[in-house]
């Protein structure tokens, strides 16, 4: 009777609309909508319950929330971060490597807002606008001598996947089409699309999205900290992990060998650093191969060094270099790809392309923000603050080598780690279910409730990471070593 009824026209009509009803999102299922809506003001627990229904974070295990609170960070302030429950921690991470002139800067503010009135979006694509060729020339007159040409991106990974596509196609258009392949190091993060990932050398990130692109192989990190005895000085070991390269290059074949990336100070694994020796005989080894040099300066690029790149502090003369992160300060997304002019010759005649872009590089209005980071930069002196504190903030990191947990501090610049051990003298590090249990089980929610937003990371041997906004100064040097102490101090207790 019902499916008799449901064909007549009024039926049907019912039938359709209670659908459509059913069907309907009400305020009820979205209480943060209602707020907005209304005016009101959004309530803590509608915000950790939103979170955690709809929002999909990245790098995170979501388990540990089905029974705790989310950390939502809803303000920045200066050298500070404030969460939506009003606890307020020192920003020792810079955001993530990122905002290195601090949070809340009006200067970024206002130049994002006049350049949204202005040219709200251009793509880059067969169109220039003026806040990309302004940006272009500035970025060229910091960088190190020789990168003449800019080819933004919007993140890291991006210029990453961009030097690698550079190389491949200059190489097919210059008559060598099978050097296709790209060494990095052991450890290294390079990115997390399948290039950028594929060259990225943490094996654990890419178990899950294999296969990847084929071809990338690596080779040693510059661990000095745990390098072996036959070694009696870091330069020594430094000559030995840069022959590896030359090793791995004739191994695989010169004529098929298109990149090298390299950190100038690596990320993962906790601030692996080199003399400068290092880098001379990589570029004497990529020279004599023809093989292209990119230092991957998505985090050393902008002063976090010591200098505007870490490539100018190691004297590494790339022959491409990324960045991103700080090249806003983090108030805009953007990422700047330096390349010497060499490689950009075979595309300036006839019908050559790179066939590749991306529809958010160059936003006019990142540009923007861009141009105005780099002045606050020259105005107040950033780098040179960097210079004048960076060894006062090894000095007061180091103060904790006199706990048993810490077995090695390095870094340089504004970008430090902080290693920890089980045994001090004989550098015995921690297994996995014991380093899962220190870092995720009690290091990282300590640190943060202690007051101290920063990084505890085993993707090498457990460490603390310490990235400070370039503006900071010793008195909060000493505000995160405190914190640090009495954390570390608690967390050898529990070993």
């Amino acid at each position: 009777m019902a499916i008799q009824d449901s064909k007549k026209p009024g039926a049907i009509k019912r039938l359709l609309t209670a659908r459509k009803l059913a069907s309907k999102h009400t305020h009820a299922d979205y209480p943060i909508v209602a707020a907005l809506k209304a005016g009101e003001t959004i309530q803590e627990q509608d915000l950790q319950a939103s979170a955690k229904k709809h929002l999909w974070m990245h790098f995170t295990r979501h388990s540990s929330y089905n029974q705790n609170d989310m950390v939502i960070i809803s303000r920045g302030e200066g050298h500070h971060l404030i969460d939506s429950k009003g606890k307020r921690v020192i920003d020792g991470l810079s955001g993530l490597f990122t905002s290195n002139i601090g949070h809340g800067r009006q200067e970024l503010a206002d130049a994002a807002a006049k350049q949204t009135m202005e040219l709200d979006f251009m793509p880059l694509w067969s169109y220039a606008h003026p806040r990309a060729v302004e940006l272009a020339e500035k970025l060229v007159s910091i960088a190190p001598k020789g990168l003449d040409r800019i080819f933004f991106t919007t993140g890291g990974g991006d210029g990453v996947e961009s030097a690698w596509k550079i190389a491949k196609q200059y190489f097919k258009m210059t008559g060598k089409p099978m050097k296709t392949k790209v060494i990095s190091r052991q450890t290294a993060y390079h990115g997390t699309s399948h290039g950028a990932l594929s060259i990225t050398g943490i094996a654990a990130f890419k178990q899950m999205f294999e296969p990847l692109v084929p071809s990338t192989f690596r080779i040693p990190s510059n661990n000095w900290y745990r390098a072996g005895s036959e070694f009696k000085t870091e330069d020594e070991f430094a000559l030995w992990a840069a022959n590896r390269l030359e090793e791995v290059i004739l191994f695989e074949g010169p004529d098929t060998v298109a990149a090298f990336f390299v950190e100038p100070i690596q990320n993962a694994g906790g601030c692996f650093t080199a003399p400068k020796s290092y880098f001379k005989r990589i570029r004497e080894i990529c020279d004599k191969y023809d093989v292209i040099l990119v230092a991957d300066e998505t985090i050393t690029g902008y002063g976090r060094s010591g200098e505007m790149f870490g490539s100018q502090r190691y004297e590494i003369n790339p022959d491409m270099m990324v960045t991103a992160k700080a090249i806003t300060s983090g108030a805009a997304p953007l990422g700047a790809l330096f390349v010497k002019d060499k490689y950009f010759e075979p595309f300036k005649e006839g019908t050559a392309t790179f066939a590749h872009g991306y529809t958010f590089a160059a936003h006019p209005v990142a540009c923007a923000v861009a141009l105005a980071n780099l002045e606050i930069y020259e105005n107040e002196k950033v780098v040179d603050n960097v210079r004048t504190n960076s060894p006062i903030l090894r000095k007061t990191l180091e103060k904790l080598m006199d706990l048993p947990i810490v077995g090695d501090v390095r870094g340089d610049g504004y970008f430090f780690a902080i290693e920890l051990v089980k045994d001090k003298k004989t550098k015995e590090t921690f297994t996995r279910a014991e380093s899962e249990k220190l870092l995720r089980g009690f290091l990282n929610g300590a640190i943060y409730e202690a007051g101290l937003y920063c990084r505890a990371d085993d993707r090498g041997d457990p460490v603390v990471q310490i990235a400070p906004p370039l503006t900071m100064g010793p008195a909060e040097f000493d505000d995160i070593e405190q914190i640090l102490r009495k954390v570390l101090t608690e967390a050898g207790k529990r070993i």
